[in-house]
């Protein structure tokens, strides 16, 4: 299979370059939120980066995936934190999708209301 013809291509420094050159002025913003929303603050960067791995696992972005798997090592993730998060993104995801089931049993119980003979 050709590079083009990969789902995912590897992502490369070429890519970021004409990103970068197509848009720059919002390349450079979204570089500078990015490094903001990273740094030190009320959540250590380690933390920050197991959301990150987290978070990554729920939008399914493998490139996320693995660039903040890495950082959170680099951060002091142990595979065990690293794994965790993503347990914990795994029950999230799972646990909308059963909140959610509200809306089907409301439509269920309406619809069954409308087609149920009026009783006199």
């Amino acid at each position: 299979m050709s590079d083009h013809e990969q789902l995912y291509p590897q992502a490369t420094r070429e890519m970021a370059d004409e990103r970068k050159r197509l848009a720059p002025a919002t390349a450079d913003a979204f570089r500078a939120f990015s490094k903001s929303v990273f740094a030190d603050g009320a959540l250590p960067k380690k933390t920050k980066q197991l959301i990150a791995v987290a978070v990554a696992h729920v939008t399914q972005c493998p490139y996320c995936i693995r660039s903040h798997t890495h950082t959170a090592g680099l951060q002091g993730a142990t595979p065990e934190e690293i794994m965790e998060a993503i347990w914990v993104a795994a029950e999230m995801r799972a646990g909308g999708a059963i909140s959610h089931s509200a809306l089907a049993l409301d439509t269920i119980a309406h619809d069954h209301a409308e087609l149920a003979p009026a009783s006199r």
